[in-house]
């Protein structure tokens, strides 16, 4: 299989090291690679293991081995004993699990729905960024000029905030954020209407918080 071209930035826009251009192009990019958006994932699960243990990793003991000549893989493995090796291990197996669970959660299921009887064929694709977490910025397709959206966060039939733009984006107030709750799921629409007031397409998409900043 050949390398996505884009892979390569994966790192550099999960540490939030590259700049507007690139993140936009890249952002782009992941909502239509499924290859992408898994490897993704899975590295943001790694660096998330990582900030966690780094005090572990860089006390002063360790140090001193790296003095000595002691690679990385030997000063990590020095840190666990065979039980907390065992926990590790099926630590690895539930994360695996819920990456590959992610991944097939998000591509079965529509991310719109065209059930309303005034919508005229629109379609309204909604794209979360980042996709895993609590979301910063909503993006959705447009659906023409001059368009008036109005979107909205629901929870349990509950909704939680709702806006309206003439652009096809959002960033997610901090107030509403602060509402996204770790392992609970959540609905996201966009209606699109057209100048006279007529809706003309339609989006939904469904997403579950599995971490949090």
């Amino acid at each position: 299989m050949r390398k996505c071209k884009f892979e390569d930035l994966i790192d550099d826009y999960l540490l939030n090291r590259l700049d507007e251009d690139k993140k936009k192009k890249y952002e782009e990019h992941y909502f239509n690679c499924p290859s992408c958006f898994e490897k993704m994932v899975e590295r943001d699960e790694l660096i998330s293991i990582i900030k966690y243990k780094r005090d572990m990793i860089f006390q002063a003991e360790y140090v001193a081995e790296e003095a000595k000549g002691a690679t990385w893989f030997e000063k990590i493995v020095s840190l666990l004993t065979p039980k907390q090796w065992a926990a590790a291990a099926v630590t690895t197996c539930l994360l695996l699990l819920v990456s590959f669970g992610v991944i097939f959660y998000f591509n079965s299921k529509p991310s719109f729905r065209l059930d309303k009887p005034d919508v005229r064929g629109g379609q309204i694709i909604i794209k979360l960024i980042p996709p895993v977490g609590v979301p910063s910025k909503i993006e959705w397709s447009k659906s023409g000029e001059d368009m008036e959206y109005k979107i909205s966060i629901n929870h349990n039939g509950v909704q939680l905030g709702s806006w309206t733009t003439q652009e096809n984006f959002i960033a997610l107030p901090d107030e509403v954020k602060s509402r996204l709750a770790l392992g609970e799921k959540y609905s996201c629409e966009v209606k699109a209407f057209s100048p006279p007031g007529s809706l003309v397409a339609y989006g939904e998409t469904s997403f579950k918080i599995l971490k949090t900043e």
